[in-house]
């Protein structure tokens, strides 16, 4: 009898099916293959839709952004390791923003349209960053929820455009599609000695047709913001505008005083007043009519939240005005957005709901369940657990991502659940609001705590509830993706705790590898002191610099946001210090010789009244607050510092034998 003999190798007795791969947001389903593929560096496109070559050419660009490998983009048949992105416009099952992922003999990407095939490249470069080579496997991946944004409040704390540019990235990386950019609000009365006329206001676009209502400590122009809107199209991210009225609306009434409100407050427009509704719609107008307008977007926020309700009169006429501004910015072909207060101004007046979207943000201002009933669709933005308030001691100052991650999705709104999948719940947002002006947070400190709270939305919005992670795991994983191809206003050098760089000698006028490093770190540098002017610079990067003699003092010091920070320390003439800085985001600590000289840390600050003008204290960085240390309202200032480090400064002094470290070294 013949005798049948089956061999079978080692490797294949050993092979295993691949586990779901690591990515943020986590794919809907996964079935894993045995084995990997590497990348050939070809990228195939089929068909002939210039978007999806658009999208293939932007994938290229970003893979060489991050990998330094070029990808080259062409038609032909598959080779083993290329990388096949199509479109197949029937499958309904993917709807607009899913795709099909197949990592095989090589990668195929299907999508029935280019935003989903685009999704997917973000789930490749994910995988690229963690796997030199795919491990082979198929994933469906669809969204739960179609809206999944962040809305970022640059009215009280100006953002430069190149961070707003950078933060578009880094929302498409996370596949979250909605950036409502909060452009006019306030501060708060009782820092400012309850004044109105000293509190600061900002409207922060361009306006030609009011050129006085322009904030003139930080705005974009009309081309920036159109500008803004194109990238986010190319990322499909939508960048949607908001002009809050008639409440918080303090520029409005600074620019011109008649139309603040005598009875509610001047954030709050008189809309009773016969100049009020010309001059609001001549604001909306600017930005929304001709061919070509500077909002893009299909959708506009009018705001509508927080206006008085103390009477029936104003009630009603709150209801007008908001049915008013939601027909209005329809009547140039956009969408409106409005925040939830019609809880709050029930009355009679009509307003429209039908295809009007509304942020649902506090349930005693809008309850969810009725604003369903009368049409809305809602955003899920509950306050009590999506906003942060940086450093104010209320709201959070970093979201519990922790509790997020394993009891939220936007089906719960402020506590009231609606089912997965509700038709009239449009998606998720979270917020950063930055109530407190003039507590010196820098950009750098908002996108600390907008960076982790922005990954564990994206998951909420596109996974909701089918997680696989433990949060404890995730949370590790998570720091090993980075912010979005390019971009890194975390400064953050090398993976593991380490020292990082070392230069034996630096001299005026030099350039460093690196832009800056963020929290946590060391630096260190020997330093032989001379004469320096007033104002000469360490080292800079683009938004922070680090003096080695402050304009105000001569000290070392640093300047970011516009604030400028201090150490009660002069660099000795003819001396040789060694000279430590350390930073994380609630300190600077400066050492001297190894030992703590100063740590600048958080600074409690007091309004104080016109009754205790005798205690009178002035601090330079808090600009128009007057402070004291009575009982009251506080302001804890931060003193913060992401270390620069690209230019080195014209200076005297010899400065050599600098260390990087990314962590917080012992002395």
């Amino acid at each position: 009898m013949a005798c049948v003999c089956l061999i079978v190798s080692a490797s294949s007795i050993n092979a295993e099916v691949n586990p779901q791969p690591f990515v943020i947001p986590e794919l809907q389903t996964w079935i894993g293959a045995e084995g990997e593929v590497s990348l050939s560096g070809t990228i195939r496109v089929n068909g002939n839709d210039k978007e999806l070559l658009r999208v293939a050419n932007a994938y290229a660009s970003d893979y060489k952004t991050m990998f330094g490998k070029a990808l080259v983009v062409k038609k032909g048949t598959p080779q083993a390791g290329d990388i096949v992105l199509a479109l197949e416009a029937s499958n309904k099952e993917l709807g607009k923003e899913g795709y099909k992922l197949s990592i095989a003999n090589h990668i195929t990407v299907t999508a029935a349209t280019t935003q989903g095939a685009f999704w997917a490249t973000r789930t490749l470069l994910q995988l690229s960053e963690q796997h030199e080579a795919l491990p082979k496997g198929d994933a469906i991946d669809v969204p739960a929820y179609e809206l999944r944004g962040f809305m970022v409040d640059v009215a009280r704390k100006f953002m430069p455009i190149d961070y707003l540019n950078d933060l578009v990235k880094v929302m498409a990386y996370y596949k979250m599609n909605a950036l409502q950019v909060h452009l006019n609000d306030n501060g708060f009365r009782q820092f400012f000695g309850g004044d109105w006329n000293k509190t600061p206001s900002a409207f922060r676009l361009e306006s030609t047709q009011h050129p006085g209502l322009t904030s003139k400590d930080g705005h974009y122009t009309k081309k920036e913001f159109i500008d803004l809107q194109i990238l986010g199209e190319n990322n499909y991210v939508e960048v949607i505008p908001e002009i809050d009225v008639p409440a918080h609306s303090l520029a409005f009434a600074h620019y011109k005083p008649q139309l603040g409100s005598k009875d509610y407050g001047m954030d709050h427009l008189d809309m009773f007043h016969p100049e009020t509704y010309p001059f609001i719609d001549s604001v909306f107008r600017e930005y929304l009519e001709g061919e070509n307008p500077v909002f893009r977007s299909k959708r506009v926020n009018i705001g509508t939240d927080e206006y008085s309700n103390r009477d029936k009169k104003v009630v009603e006429k709150f209801r007008e005005f908001t049915d008013h501004y939601i027909k209005f910015v329809e009547s140039f072909g956009k969408q409106a957005m409005v925040w939830g207060a019609l809880t709050h101004a029930k009355g009679e007046t009509p307003v429209k709901s039908d295809n009007v979207i509304m942020n649902i943000w506090h349930n005693p201002y809008a309850q969810p369940k009725d604003m369903k009933e009368l049409g809305y669709k809602l955003v899920s933005i509950p306050d009590g657990l999506v906003y942060i308030v940086p450093a104010a001691g209320y709201y959070y100052d970093y979201l519990n991502c922790n509790y997020l991650y394993n009891s939220w999705t936007p089906a719960n709104i402020g506590g009231v659940q609606f089912e997965e999948g509700d038709p009239a719940i449009l998606g998720g947002m979270f917020a950063v609001w930055n109530d407190h002006h003039g507590n010196g947070i820098s950009t750098y400190d908002v996108h600390h705590r907008t960076y982790p709270a922005l990954q564990t939305i994206a998951v909420k919005c596109w996974t909701a509830s089918n997680t696989t992670l433990p949060y404890a795991q995730w949370d590790a994983k998570r720091w090993t993706l980075r912010e979005a191809p390019g971009v890194n206003w975390l400064g953050r050098i090398g993976k593991n705790e380490s020292l990082v760089a070392k230069f034996g000698t630096v001299k005026p006028g030099d350039t460093l590898p690196f832009e800056e490093i963020g929290y946590d770190y060391t630096v260190s540098f020997k330093v032989t002191g001379a004469k320096e002017e007033k104002g000469t610079k360490l080292f800079s990067s683009k938004h922070t610099t680090l003096y080695i003699s402050d304009p105000r003092e001569g000290k070392i010091g640093f300047e970011r946001d516009g604030y400028l920070n201090t150490f009660n320390y002069r660099i000795p003439e003819g001396q040789t210090v060694e000279i430590a800085i350390q930073g994380n985001n609630k300190m600077t600590r400066l050492y001297v010789d190894g030992r703590l000289k100063e740590e600048l840390g958080v600074k409690m600050l007091y309004v104080m009244d016109d009754r205790r003008k005798a205690n009178y204290i002035s601090d330079p960085n808090m600009k128009n607050v007057v402070l004291s240390n009575t009982d009251g309202d506080k302001i804890y200032y931060q003193r913060t510092l992401v270390f620069p480090l690209r230019n080195v400064g014209q200076f005297k002094s010899n400065v050599s034998n600098l260390k990087i470290w990314n962590y917080i070294k012992q002395f």
